[in-house]
């Protein structure tokens, strides 16, 4: 939670600079996002995120497509950032090396900045997000079969005190010039 909350500051920025910029479009970012939540499973950010694409004109279908894992709605230009989100996913925001410089062949360090902002702050919308529907759930009656809610409490507590903290430290790190992503240098497997 902490590795990704300290981020937040910096992606933050990219994405208020994209708005401006308008590098990269908001139906991309929201496609990324969705491709982030399918992988993690979150279904608060689900909801969330499917009603920000409908006000943005996306169809349920395309919707339905990302949110399932289908593929059936990724356009060919989106395919490598989209492929790369969910492997950023997967990885808990550890991606191998050699897919991060492909994403730059790809797409360029400009836009790349923007890509992988768009899916470190879902990412980590989703270490909260997932929590907080477990605990939702548990209260209408219906608990998450492999959660706890020692693990959904200690999760909200554990992040309303670290989010303060990681936000200056993650501010510091940004001034500071440190990475903004943690690359895996092991090689994938072909």
């Amino acid at each position: 939670m902490y590795r990704a909350f300290i981020l937040i500051p910096s992606a933050a920025a990219k994405m208020i600079g994209n708005k401006r910029k308008k590098l990269v479009d908001k139906d991309f970012v929201e496609r990324l996002q969705l491709a982030v939540t399918e992988v993690n499973g979150c279904a608060a950010c689900s909801y969330a995120h499917t009603y920000i694409a409908l006000k943005q004109g996306m169809s349920s279908e395309e919707i339905n497509s990302f949110l399932s894992g289908d593929g059936t709605f990724i356009n060919q230009a989106e395919a490598k950032a989209i492929i790369f989100a969910q492997h950023y996913a997967d990885t808990r925001g550890f991606p191998k090396k050699d897919a991060f410089d492909s994403l730059v062949d790809e797409y360029g360090n400009q836009k790349v900045k923007i890509i992988l902002s768009a899916i470190q702050l879902m990412h980590a919308g989703n270490i909260f997000g997932i929590p907080y529907s477990a605990l939702i759930s548990r209260l209408k009656g219906y608990p998450y079969k492999d959660s706890s809610l020692l693990y959904e409490l200690g999760m909200h507590l554990g992040g309303l005190v670290l989010f303060p903290i990681a936000l200056v430290d993650g501010f510091l790190r940004n001034l500071m010039g440190f990475s903004k992503i943690r690359l895996d240098n092991s090689k994938t497997m072909e």
